[in-house]
């Protein structure tokens, strides 16, 4: 009995210290970490070296293969049944573009095309297309 007595006074402080009930989120938060990233995950951002995030993908341009579903000259859009574009991780889908006159009059529903466009912030923009 005293080995049970003694063991339960040593584990019950152990016990209560791991128990901690103070909320100490905050702190951990303002603790660094390696490389100056900080407990919460996120890097500080006041030593000026660190380009904004989405400064890189603001804009992105590619390219894809599609088929011409939809022609709306009010909106100035080509709707594209497109397969994969890789090069910005984006699955086959059938999406609007938006497309200036001259494209739009170049294509009609049903063309195969091949097209470059860029996207961003501002939308999805048709750049060129060439029938296939």
């Amino acid at each position: 009995m005293r080995i049970t007595t003694l063991v339960t006074l040593l584990a019950a402080p152990l016990a209560l210290a791991a128990c901690d009930s103070g909320d100490n989120t905050e702190e951990m938060n303002e603790m660094p970490m390696a490389d100056g990233q900080m407990a919460d995950g996120q890097m500080p951002m006041d030593d000026g070296d660190m380009p904004m995030m989405g400064s890189d993908s603001a804009m992105q341009t590619a390219s894809a293969e599609g088929t011409v579903t939809a022609i709306d000259a009010d909106a100035g859009t080509i709707t594209v049944d497109h397969g994969a574009v890789p090069a910005i991780e984006w699955p086959a889908m059938t999406m609007g573009f938006e497309a200036d006159e001259q494209l739009r009059q170049d294509v009609a529903v049903g063309d195969a095309i091949s097209f470059e466009f860029t996207t961003g912030e501002g939308g999805n923009t048709i750049t060129s297309i060439t029938k296939k």
